[in-house]
């Protein structure tokens, strides 16, 4: 790996921890404004939503003129977006932050394209393995980083995450060199920036069926992330530092799995069955976890989870990279990006039918039926397994 896939990695952890700042604070900030409990939830669905239409617009303009300029003009809008959460004054003003966000917010993907322009085939697994771990890492880091800001206020949290984001964007500009080598044919028509790839990209050899998984185990996943927080804090009678550490344990677990244990695995076994294995322990997890409301149980099965889980996105980018032309790797990674996050504005409103505030139990219904789900997108994956593999695996 050379000093620009490091520079990209180091970029990648900086987004990850601008993003993970806000996770605790969205909903009681929305609260702040007055929202109601639907409204607040819009604030949520406003940012996956601008970001599923405008990620593949990214992707494919990152082919067409160069990964830095998108990567740059992705991180700006993010500073200036949280920059404008942080100090709103109307509910009104907040909603349009959390939506230029979105629509700004295709830094992963070009990233991502970043990393398949440096790595050759052969390391893509392990590149990608360590991509995600610097995510993961920001994971680890922002939510601690997000209840040092709110001894200030919750809207400190929306100012520190765009002063993190600025970082990430001086790096880019001084420190990145572009790495596109040939860039896409220019189409005829101005105005296709790739919004039509969401339907076609369904098509596109090898990544559409990918895709497809991708959104299903992302749908999956936030059913689990909307309902673990309060199954974590009202069934099983934790607080929110017990949370901020297993969030911490989920973060070393992962960053161990996506270095080290990606690299080891990735020798030995084809990318394929990495990816068969991740989806199969995270499926048992989900099932697993509400089965016995006691606290030692949950952080046993919790570790399993953090271990196995770790692979599966990692496994999903290099397989769709694999793939993707070398003129279409932004487009690919772009619209991988974009149907990942339409997925997080559909996994909670599943969850969000299912529970029932008066009954805390049933926090636990999202994370039996995550389970039984993302068996069958495993099942689903083998059974396509043909239609994605390389020729090299």
């Amino acid at each position: 790996m050379n000093r620009n896939f490091w520079i990209t990695a180091l970029i990648a952890f900086v987004n990850s921890l601008s993003f993970t700042i806000l996770i605790p604070i969205i909903y009681l900030y929305g609260k702040q404004f007055g929202l109601s409990d639907f409204q607040t939830s819009l604030l949520f669905s406003i940012y996956s939503i601008a970001q599923f239409f405008a990620t593949p617009v990214i992707g494919k303009l990152s082919d067409r003129f160069g990964r830095k300029p998108l990567l740059i003009i992705s991180l700006a809008g993010t500073v200036i977006a949280n920059s404008i959460a942080g100090t709103a004054t109307t509910a009104g003003l907040l909603f349009f932050a959390r939506f230029l966000d979105g629509i700004t917010g295709g830094n992963a993907s070009v990233a991502q394209a970043v990393i398949s322009d440096l790595t050759s085939p052969k390391n893509r697994a392990q590149a990608f393995g360590i991509y995600g771990a610097a995510m993961g890492l920001g994971f680890v880091l922002g939510p601690a980083t997000s209840l040092l800001a709110q001894q200030f206020s919750l809207g400190a949290a929306f100012l520190v995450s765009g002063a993190v984001a600025f970082v990430a964007l001086l790096m880019t500009i001084f420190f990145l060199p572009e790495t596109l080598q040939s860039q896409a044919t220019k189409s005829k028509n101005i105005f296709d920036l790739g919004l039509g790839n969401l339907i076609k990209g369904l098509a596109m050899p090898g990544v559409g069926i990918l895709l497809l998984i991708n959104f299903l185990t992302g749908t999956t996943f936030t059913m689990f992330t909307y309902a673990f927080q309060p199954y974590f804090i009202q069934v099983l009678g934790q607080n929110s530092k017990s949370l901020t550490l297993l969030f911490l344990l989920f973060g070393i677990l992962g960053v161990l799995m996506q270095t080290w244990g990606v690299s080891v695995m990735s020798k030995k076994i084809d990318v394929v069955k990495i990816l068969f294995l991740g989806l199969f322990f995270r499926s048992l997890s989900f099932a697993l976890m509400p089965l016995l409301p006691n606290i030692t149980y949950f952080v046993i099965v919790s570790i399993i989870f953090s271990i196995f889980n770790s692979l599966v996105q990692p496994m999903i980018s290099t397989l769709i990279s694999l793939n993707a032309q070398p003129q279409d790797q932004g487009t690919a990674l772009g619209l991988n990006a974009s149907y990942l996050s339409i997925s997080n504005g559909i996994g909670p409103v599943i969850a969000g039918v299912i529970v029932k505030q008066s009954n805390p139990i049933t926090y636990g219904y999202p994370l039996y039926l995550a389970g039984l789900l993302t068996f069958c997108v495993l099942v689903f994956a083998i059974y396509n397994r043909r239609r994605y593999t390389p020729h090299n695996s």
